[in-house]
Parts: structure tokens; sequence; C-alpha cells
């Protein structure tokens, strides 16, 4: 390997403030439906991310993405699978994450426990807590272009989202219908 040595300015740019991210409310098809509103913060890499607007804090993302994702009490995301390992951490507050082609097997997590779901199981997650959470996702990558490919809904969201009036296209990202 060869060793480098780079600026504080170069650095800066590896840099994602919290205080800076911009987050995206409709980042997922499945976002429309109540009980899977959220905010979505790409932090490193766009990940699989379906809002084509939502730039990452940290572009390279080689082998990996880290997103945060913001959620109300009861609130969390729709039952979904990738092509490469995914992984939760709660932030802020209590969170179940659940899984299955029905969503009914469940472990509650807290602070700082982490659940890594191996690639194509159906999983989804929601804060079980009393106050706003904040949970990070790592997306693994097929490649290290930072590519975590697409998600593959349950058919019961697409369903749901497509009555909302949001699709996904064939690019990977959102659209009215």
């Amino acid at each position: 390997m060869e060793i480098k040595d780079i600026s504080v300015e170069e650095m800066q740019a590896r840099v994602a403030r919290y205080r800076e991210l911009k987050a995206s409310p409709q980042a997922f098809v499945d976002t429309r439906i109540p009980e899977y509103e959220r905010d979505i913060y790409n932090v490193i890499g766009r990940g699989v991310t379906e809002d084509a607007g939502l730039a990452p804090s940290i572009i390279d993302s080689r082998y990996f993405g880290i997103t945060y994702v913001g959620a109300e009490p009861g609130k969390g995301a729709a039952l979904h699978a990738h092509e490469t390992i995914e992984v939760f951490i709660p932030l802020v507050g209590r969170w179940a994450a659940y899984w299955g082609e029905n969503g009914d097997k469940e472990i509650e997590l807290d602070l700082f426990d982490v659940i890594s779901f191996p690639p194509g199981v159906y999983r989804g997650f929601r804060n079980i807590g009393d106050a706003p959470g904040m949970l990070m996702a790592i997306i693994g990558s097929k490649e290290t272009t930072g590519d975590g490919g697409r998600v593959d809904w349950a058919p019961s969201v697409l369903e749901a989202s497509h009555a909302t009036g949001l699709r996904v296209n064939a690019e990977g990202d959102l659209e009215e219908k």
C-alpha cells in the first residue's frame, strides 16, 4: 500500500458535520405511508436512497455507506431487503428491528446495540421509545464503488406506496405515479 500525506483541507471534505446534514423526509418509496415517515441523512455515500436529490456529506463510500435515520415514536422503515449486509445501531432512543416475510420476528435494541442483517432477508425497524429517536444504518457495497444496490420492498409495501402515488422508476429513483 502506498502511504499518503494529505492536507487538512483534503480531510475537511471527508468530515460530515451533523449540524450541516440535510435530511430527506421522502428518501424511500415507503415514506408516504404514515407509520414509515422518517428523515434520512446520507452521511457517507448515497447508499440505497431512492431520493436522487439527497446528496451525501462524504462522497467516498468504498465498501459501505452510512445513513442516519430520525423517526418519531412508532415510526420507522417498512419491510425491505438488500443484496448486501445492513447494520442498525440506535444512537438515540429504543428501537425494534423486525424481519421475515411478514415482519413477525423482532428484537428490541437499546442505545449502541448493533444488529447485522444478512443479504436477502426482509427487515425493517421502528422507534419504540416515547421520544424522537436516531438510528445509524450501515449498508455494505457490492463493489468498491459504494453501490449498495437497490431496495427490494415487500410486495405489501409497494402496494401501499403505489396507493400514495409514489413509485420507484427503472433507475431506482422516486417518481410520482
